[in-house]
């Protein structure tokens, strides 16, 4: 018989309740790149709203202005090598 392969239990994330720009009463700016870096993984890639927990009407103007923040090369493209 076929042995059946060990499954291990998937870890769970904490994602944050609030959303951090309501709850700090801010809009995501591009010129402010440590705010914008936090949303950022560590390869470039943006973080989803599931991960990060922030509200759909931020999360959309979080993506543009990162992708503004790149243009301007306050951000980079691609994270560390």
């Amino acid at each position: 018989m076929a042995e059946k392969k060990k499954r291990f239990p998937k870890r769970k994330i904490t994602v944050p309740k609030s959303c951090y720009f309501c709850k700090e009463k801010v809009e995501p700016k591009y010129s402010d790149v440590s705010a914008l870096q936090k949303f950022v993984s560590g390869q470039g890639k943006l973080t989803p709203r599931t991960r990060n927990g922030i509200c759909s009407k931020h999360q959309r103007r979080l993506t543009s202005a990162i992708k503004h923040a790149r243009h301007l090369a306050l951000l980079p493209f691609v994270g560390e090598k």
